[in-house]
C-alpha cells in the first residue's frame, strides 16, 4: 500500500488495504524481534498467548507434509518474522507480498504457515502478490501449492486463495499472461493507469539498505531488482577526454577512489564484467542531507532552479553516444570489489536453501 495512503488512514479512520513492501520484510531479523505475541481468537473467546510459536508449528507441519515434501527446505526467518508481524496487526486482512527472497522456497511456504496459524484462531488470509519474476509460471505453482495444503490439512476453501499480481502491468503484459493461462486472480495497475505513455513516468522505489547498522538486501528472481546493501558512497570517474567513464558505489567505510590511481571496476551481479579505471578526474555524487536520527540536523536544500541547473549541466557532460534518442550506449554503473564481495556474501545467507529429494 502507498505510504500516503497510510498517512491519510491513520489521521482520518481511513479504513487501509493492501499489502505491506519489500523494506518491511527485509527490516526484519528474526522472529525474536516480534515482541507483542498474542491474537484473541477471531470468535473473542480466547486468546493465543504466543502466535509467532504457532505459525512455526504450522511451518514444521508443512515440511513434514507427504504432498508437499520436497517442494522447499528452510526458509527465510526474517521474512517469516514479517508475515508473522503483518498478520498480528490485521489478522483480518493478512495480504503478503512473498518476493522478497525466493517466491516458492520461501515465500509461499512462509505466507501459508501464517494463513493456517490464523486459520486456527478462525481468521481467514485474503492471500499473496507476486512483484515480479515469471507472473503465470509462478501463480499456477503457488496454486497447485494451495490447493496440496486443502487435501492435506483439510482447510476448506485454501486452495481459491487470492493470487494479485503487479509489476508495471501494462496491456500487452495482460494479453500475454491471458494467452499463456494464469491463476491470477487481480491485478494491480498503477504506473500505466495514471500516466500517458507518451510520457514515461520515473519509477522511484524505495528500498531498505540497511536498519540499525544491520545491512539489509532484497532478492528477486529478478536480478534488475535485487537491491545492494548497506550505506555506501558513489563516485564518478572521468575519463582523458573529461567525459565520465563510469560510477562506482562503494562501501561507506571504503578509501575512495584517487585521481591517476588503478581501480577495479565490477558489475554488482555478474562476474564476468569488469574493468581497471585509471580516473583524471573524480567527483563524489552523494551527498547526505538527514543522517536520520530525530536530533540531527538537516540540511537545507537547494532551491529548485539550482538542482535544475546541475542536473542539465551533468547531462551536458555526458559522451554524445549516451545521450542519443536511438539505441544509446549504456552508461555503466559499477561496485568496488570489496563491496562486490560483500553483496554475493549476504547473498548467500539470506537466500533460502532448497531440497532436493
Amino acid at each position: 500500500m502507498d505510504m500516503s495512503n497510510v498517512a491519510a488512514g491513520k489521521l482520518f479512520g481511513i479504513p487501509l488495504r493492501g499489502t505491506h513492501s519489500h523494506a518491511f520484510v527485509s527490516s526484519f531479523m528474526s522472529p525474536d524481534e516480534i515482541v507483542e505475541k498474542s491474537l484473541r481468537y477471531r470468535d473473542g473467546l480466547g486468546i493465543c498467548e504466543d502466535f509467532v510459536s504457532l505459525v512455526q508449528t504450522c511451518l514444521s507441519k508443512l515440511q513434514w507434509a507427504n504432498s508437499l515434501r520436497g517442494i522447499f527446505g528452510e526458509t527465510n526467518q526474517s521474512e517469516l518474522a514479517a508475515f508473522t508481524s503483518y498478520a498480528l496487526a490485521f489478522p483480518d486482512h493478512f495480504l503478503a507480498l512473498v518476493d522478497t527472497y525466493d517466491v516458492m522456497r520461501s515465500g509461499i511456504p512462509n505466507f501459508c504457515a501464517v494463513a493456517l496459524a490464523l486459520s486456527d484462531l478462525g481468521y481467514k488470509a485474503v492471500g499473496i502478490r507476486l512483484d515480479s519474476g515469471d507472473l503465470a509460471y509462478l501463480s499456477c505453482e503457488a496454486r497447485k501449492f494451495f490447493c496440496a495444503i486443502e487435501n492435506e490439512f483439510g482447510v476448506p476453501g485454501f486452495g481459491m486463495m487470492n493470487i494479485t499480481a503487479s509489476n508495471d502491468l501494462n496491456e500487452e503484459t495482460l494479453d500475454a499472461l491471458n494467452k499463456q493461462g494464469h491463476e491470477v486472480d487481480a491485478f494491480g495497475i498503477g504506473t500505466y493507469l495514471v500516466t500517458c505513455y507518451a510520457q514515461a513516468a520515473l519509477g522511484c522505489v524505495f528500498k531498505l539498505v540497511e536498519i540499525n547498522n544491520q545491512p539489509r538486501m532484497k532478492l528477486s528472481e529478478d536480478v534488475s531488482k535485487v537491491s545492494i546493501p548497506c550505506k555506501k558512497r558513489c563516485f564518478r570517474l572521468y575519463g582523458r577526454e573529461g567525459y565520465p567513464l563510469v560510477d562506482i558505489m562503494t562501501g561507506e567505510n571504503e578509501s575512495p577512489p584517487k585521481v591517476a590511481e588503478r581501480i577495479l571496476c565490477r558489475h554488482p551481479f555478474n562476474e564476468s564484467k569488469r574493468a581497471y579505471v585509471v580516473p583524471q578526474h573524480v567527483e563524489e555524487l552523494l551527498k547526505c542531507y538527514w543522517p536520520g536520527g530525530s536530533d540531527e540536523t538537516r540540511q537545507r536544500l537547494p532551491p529548485i532552479n539550482e538542482i535544475r541547473s546541475r542536473c542539465i549541466e551533468q547531462l551536458d557532460q555526458m559522451r554524445p553516444d549516451h545521450m542519443r534518442r536511438l539505441n544509446p550506449t549504456p552508461y555503466k554503473v559499477s561496485v568496488s570489489a570489496k563491496l562486490y564481495d560483500f553483496i554475493h556474501f549476504l547473498w548467500l545467507n539470506e537466500a533460502p536453501v532448497g531440497e532436493l529429494q
